[in-house]
């Protein structure tokens, strides 16, 4: 037989159970708060909505783009106020070396993608933004009368390149040996910019630069351009750089460069459609 409750005993029960009521409604109420404040939190598009913040970039830049990136940096820097963009110019194989040595940068372009491939453990996916050709450069006037790619193995003409290791320098050196053309330089310079000096100073008769480099040397130098099927294609990658401070400011200024916008600029300095 079951024990008869005694008049206590269900007293005690009932205010038990009226206690518990409002703290289970409490904590059922909290727990639904909880849950809310944390999937606004973690919304996507609150995230993805932001834009990068405005920031100092220091860009690692092939030579062959000192004119045009000035023109471009400043074109950025107008359309996003606040970002200051700085560009730092050399040979592709030297910039590499400063990304090797952890030089501080957010990005880098180079004129090649050798250089580019060989620093996939420091750059993030690069893309192409702008493509180029080669020419030659001759003296002011072309004294020696160079029209092609043979007239450089004249040894009366001084002849400068790149060295090997410069992006244009194993450009130059693979049309040369496809034509079987052998050149002996009086000098192999550590960049582009370095190479048209010379000739444009009157130190050699003649040098294999970029189309682009030539175009604000006016009269300095004459032009000669060098056949499609006896020439080479420049491809100039740009990447940010995975020690980059700055990784959201960098990563949009290196996707402008592929914008209509920036491209215009940089076909109007002879570039090719990437």
């Amino acid at each position: 037989m079951s024990p008869i409750p005694t008049r206590g005993s269900t007293f005690a029960a009932a205010l038990t159970a009226a206690l518990l009521v409002p703290a289970l409604a409490a904590c059922g109420s909290g727990d639904t708060k909880n849950a809310k404040d944390t999937g606004a939190a973690a919304s996507p598009s609150a995230s993805a909505s932001a834009e990068p913040k405005a920031a100092n970039l220091t860009v690692l830049a092939a030579s062959s783009l000192t004119d045009v990136f000035k023109t471009a940096g400043a074109a950025y820097e107008k359309a996003h106020p606040g970002t200051k963009v700085a560009f730092s110019f050399a040979g592709s194989q030297e910039l590499a070396a400063q990304v090797k040595q952890g030089a501080p940068a957010d990005a880098l372009v180079t004129a090649d993608t050798k250089t580019m491939d060989g620093l996939k453990t420091e750059t993030n996916d690069p893309a192409i933004i702008a493509k180029n050709r080669l020419v030659i450069a001759a003296g002011k006037g072309n004294p020696f009368k160079v029209d092609e790619l043979k007239d450089l193995a004249d040894s009366k003409i001084k002849v400068v390149l790149a060295a090997p290791e410069v992006p244009v320098g194993r450009y130059s050196k693979q049309i040369l040996d496809a034509q079987k053309i052998e050149v002996k330089p009086v000098s192999q310079e550590a960049n582009v910019r370095a190479v048209l000096s010379k000739v444009e100073l009157g130190e050699a008769d003649a040098g294999l630069v970029y189309k682009t480099d030539t175009i604000k040397s006016g009269d300095k130098v004459a032009v000669v351009d060098i056949p499609d099927a006896e020439n080479a294609v420049a491809s100039y990658p740009a990447a940010t750089l995975k020690s980059s401070k700055n990784a959201g400011a960098a990563a949009a200024f290196v996707a402008w460069l592929s914008t209509p916008e920036a491209q215009k600029i940089l076909q109007d300095a002879g570039f090719q459609k990437a």
